[in-house]
């Protein structure tokens, strides 16, 4: 019995084994956790290259309206305070004829790009055949540079080998037309040639809007029997209220400061017919070297746009849900 009691084995323990040494807590923060500055930091380079390029252009524009600046007279040079903004509005019938056509461009371009845009959308957004190939005619004008553009038009606006010659030899109008020349046919000239390039951009825009519109509205429509004109007012228009709003703004800013295609095409002629602001702007600064009265109107240009775009947002209640 002893020898038996001497050979039983001892209980098993009970004791738990020590848990693994842990690493330090401070090393696995640093590897788990994303440092809340990180994004900022990526973001900087960016930022500060906007700041370059935008803010100190528009911070000079404002300073050297203050200031009579001319670089082929230094001894004028100086400060002016509001003498430039005064000149503009009570001396310089210009700059009121300029704006007031500055206006009536944007006004007739935007409104004419959006209804065709529109139209353009709707068709190519149907299915049939050659549709990608249509789609692709439709968006070409917008990827040719404004230059290109301006000199397709010059060739098709050649009173000797342009339309006119093709139309008159059919009885419609006289050989010799220069449409880009007489006042009475310079603005539907050149509204056409920058709706050529602009028609594209609402196109593009209002397509893919249309894209994301659920069938089974249009379907459950149908069923309720409504007709096309009532889906359209209904469910298409809308769903298109935002990118409408957008494009709109967007193409209103761009044809305002419009330069490339008038400057080319007319010169801002005949007799200034075709001149808008900017182009009277970039007359003072780069013709007379009036750098401070040209940075006058350029400010007046930036506020008068800002506060159109600002008022036009309000009213449209853009991103807002409808009630």
């Amino acid at each position: 019995m002893a020898q038996a009691a001497a050979v039983a084995k001892p209980p098993p323990s009970t004791a738990q084994p020590p848990p693994p040494a842990k690493g330090p807590r401070r090393g696995r923060r640093r590897v788990g956790a994303t440092p809340r500055r990180l994004p900022y930091l990526l973001i900087a380079p960016a930022a500060l290259l906007m700041l370059g390029f935008i803010a100190y252009p528009v911070i000079s524009v404002f300073y050297y309206s203050l200031r009579h600046y001319n670089p082929t007279k230094p001894w004028r040079n100086g400060f002016a305070g509001l003498d430039n903004f005064v000149t503009a509005f009570t001396d310089d019938p210009e700059f009121w004829h300029t704006l007031g056509f500055s206006l009536q461009w944007v006004a007739v371009e935007v409104v004419l790009q959006l209804l065709l845009g529109l139209a353009l959308a709707l068709l190519v957004n149907q299915t049939f055949v050659g549709r990608a190939m249509a789609r692709a005619l439709v968006f070409s004008p917008w990827a040719v540079s404004g230059v290109l553009t301006s000199t397709i038009w010059l060739l098709i606006f050649n009173s000797q080998t342009g339309i006119s010659r093709y139309l008159a030899d059919v009885g419609i109008g006289s050989y010799g037309t220069s449409w880009l020349s007489d006042t009475g046919t310079v603005f539907p000239a050149v509204v056409v040639a920058e709706l050529w390039r602009g028609v594209p951009f609402f196109a593009i825009l209002i397509l893919a809007d249309l894209q994301s519109v659920s069938k089974d509205l249009y379907e459950a429509a149908e069923v309720d029997g409504a007709s096309r004109w009532r889906q359209f007012f209904h469910i298409t228009l809308p769903h298109l209220k935002d990118a409408i709003i957008l494009s709109t703004l967007l193409r209103a800013v761009w044809e305002f400061n419009n330069v490339d295609l008038l400057y080319t095409l007319t010169g801002g002629g005949p007799a200034g017919e075709t001149t808008t602001l900017p182009l009277r702007i970039a007359s003072i600064a780069v013709d007379s070297h009036d750098f401070g009265y040209a940075s006058a109107l350029t400010a007046i240009a930036f506020v008068i746009l800002l506060f159109c775009s600002l008022l036009y947002l309000r009213l449209s209640k853009f991103g807002g849900q409808d009630k």
